[in-house]
Parts: structure tokens; sequence; C-alpha cells
């Protein structure tokens, strides 16, 4: 087949040539050929150096996916048969999957040299999201190829415009078991991203009154109970992931140890009875900027809801407060979490910071790849209060 070639502008060759694996539209002087939605074509620099083939999407912002470096590449059975058993070599490094976690992400689009294929493994399940045309057209022989090499039993499709899941998903997550009906649905399913943040959450939790907003299906919460919290309340606005949540906790037995409320964290951590309650605030809530023009009013929520988690801690704690949206950086976030602490009378003090976890591969030209930020901070009473009240 003979493939279509996009030719660069000037000024935007180094990202690309450097391992960023997204073509921009903007970027792209012309485009010599016929190419259509999902086709191989030929990436070249202003003077026809040849930087790789991706998969183009001409409707898209991101005109192209970088898909191989080699000009020559040829996408066949045994190119996906190789992408995938070394994106499982890495898992199988990082202990993934083992007797007690057996539930992780197998194929992380780009970071794994499948631009826009996401694979998570639930036990004998695989839960796959098609996202671009290009790797769709190649489904038959990526799907041998990772039930080849994870010895998984079936692969579910839970792209965008695909049909409904019709049975639960079931898998191990560090020894705690879930099952998540059908109708819990939010990306492949669960929130594989927030392990180490949940590792974090159970060694800090020891002894401590916790606050999980967001909880989705509580895995943050359980992980703080089995941490040896001595409360933890589990806050959602969701009654189908809440109705999950307490069937996960009985069959864990958490059921003492956490209670659930389907409400607006917001409004719960407004309450009178919830001034300085707890230890630990945890804040995990869905984007706020899904684009980059809701970039400031982002800021501003994430502000206020960091306000109410710090006016939510006792005089002395911790608060933990998620980000997915792209647009905003780690340097937003800490100035979200300083504004809103000021404004609720206590000062912040950085002490952590998480990101997705290991089983979600960045390229290291790839800054959009880290996706997901968190930062930890011990809030304390602003003592200038005190100062000033004397």
């Amino acid at each position: 087949m003979q493939r279509a070639t996009v030719h660069l502008k000037p000024g935007h060759v180094r990202p690309v040539w450097a391992g960023h694996p997204w073509i921009f539209a903007q970027g792209i002087d012309r485009v010599e050929g016929t190419a259509q939605e999902g086709d191989e074509v030929l990436v070249v620099d202003p003077r026809k150096n040849a930087l790789g083939v991706g998969f183009y999407a001409p409707k898209s912002p991101i005109a192209v996916r970088m898909a191989s470096r080699d000009p020559r590449q040829t996408f066949d059975e045994a190119f996906f048969a190789d992408r995938v058993a070394r994106a499982q070599r890495l898992r199988t490094a990082l202990g993934l999957p083992s007797e007690v976690t057996d539930g992780y992400r197998v194929v992380h689009a780009e970071g794994d040299g499948l631009p826009g294929l996401i694979v998570d493994r639930f036990g004998d399940d695989l839960v796959a999201q098609w996202l671009a045309p290009g790797i769709l057209r190649f489904r038959a022989p990526i799907e041998k190829a990772l039930l080849a090499v994870t010895g998984a039993k079936r692969v579910l499709d839970r792209s965008p415009h695909a049909p409904a899941l019709t049975e639960p998903l079931r898998f191990i997550e560090r020894g705690i078991r879930y099952e998540l009906p059908p109708e819990v649905s939010q990306k492949t399913g669960y929130y594989f991203d927030q392990r180490p943040l949940r590792e974090r959450i159970e060694r800090l939790a020891a002894g401590r009154r916790v606050f999980d907003g967001h909880t989705f299906v509580g895995a943050g919460a359980f992980a703080a109970a089995r941490g040896g919290a001595t409360e933890v309340l589990a806050v959602d606005a969701s009654a189908p992931a809440l109705e999950a949540a307490k069937a996960i906790a009985a069959a864990n037995g958490f059921t003492e140890s956490v209670r659930f409320e389907k409400n607006d964290v917001r409004k719960v951590l407004a309450r009178e009875e919830n001034q300085e309650a707890f230890d630990l605030v945890i804040l995990d809530p869905p984007p706020y900027a899904p684009k980059r023009s809701d970039r400031m009013s982002a800021l501003d929520g994430y502000a206020k809801l960091a306000e109410l988690g710090a006016g939510a801690l006792a005089s002395s704690g911790f608060l933990v407060l998620s980000t997915c949206s792209a647009a905003v950086g780690l340097d937003d976030l800490q100035r979200s979490i300083a504004i809103g602490a000021a404004k609720a009378g206590k000062k912040a003090t950085i002490v952590g910071r998480e990101f997705q976890g290991a089983d979600h591969p960045v390229p290291a030209a790839f800054p959009e790849g880290l996706y997901l930020r968190t930062l930890m901070a011990m809030v304390e009473r602003d003592t200038r209060l005190d100062e000033d009240a004397s």
C-alpha cells in the first residue's frame, strides 16, 4: 500500500524527533497523496527526512498518532504480537499479575507503542477501549496477541460507542476482592491508575479519622480501613457506584469500619458537624477542566474544594487532592491547595506527590501522558490568626 506523506512545518519537528507520539493539525504543512481516516502515513520534516509512521485522523486536533519510528515498518501480526509482548514484559517486571493483584493496565496506548488503545485486565477478562480508527483496523491480530500473552479468556469492548457490558467484572487488587456490576461505568470500569495512592493512604491511615471524597467503589476507603483508620466516611454522588462499594465492603469485611453516603462531596464537607472532624481528607474529583478553555474555572473549583477539605481537617491533618485534568498542572494544583487552606484559616505544606502507577507508562518526550497528578499536604492552623486575635 502506498502511504501518503505528511510534511511538518518548521518549528514542529523537534518534539516528534525526540519521541512525542502526537502530531497536531497546526503542525502540518501539507499532505502529499491521499489519506483517509485511520490510514497509515509517513511523516517527514521540512527537509524530507523520515520521522516515522503513524495513523491519520484528519478531523482530529491530533492529526497523526505515531506508531513506529521506522519508516519502513509493516503493521502485521508479528508487529502487534511484539508490542503486546513487550507491554506484558514490563508488567511482569513490575510484579503484575501476582497472587494478590490480578487487576492492572495491560496496554497504555502511546506508553506501550499502541496509540489509541487502552486495555485493562480484570482477572480472566480483558477490557479494551479502541479510541482511534487507525488502531481499530488491527483489532483482530491485537486481540489474538493479548489473549496469547496474558492467558486471559476473552477481550471485552468498552469503547465509547460499544454496547454496554452485561456481566460483572471480577478481580483482586492488593488482596481486596472486587466485583463491578455492568452499570458501574467509568472508562474500562475501574481506576487502576490510583493504586500507588491507595498504598500510601493505607500506610498513613493508622489511628486517623478519614474522609474519602469521590470514593467511586470505595477503593481508597478500603485502603484506609485496612491501614487502621479509626473511622472512614466514603462519599460519592453515584448510587450504582455506592451500591457496588457496599457489596465489596461486605465481601471483604469492611462493613463495620467504612460508612458510605450518597451526596455531593462539597455539601458533606461543609456541614457544621464535619468541621475539623477528620485527620485525613482524600479528594479525587472528576476532571474540572476537560478542555484548556476550562482551566481558570477549574482552578477556582480546586481551590474551593481544597478550602472545604482543609476546613474539615483537625488542627493538624493531611489533605490529599488529585486532578486528571490535562489543563491543570502540578503548580496549579499546589496553588489551589495554598489558596484553599488560607481561606480556611490554615496553612498547607506539601509532603508528597503521586502520579499514575507504573503500569501506565509515559514516553519521556510526552508530557501530556503524565495526566494524573496528586499532592498530599500537611494542613495546620495558621498561627498568624492566633497572633491577630491576641
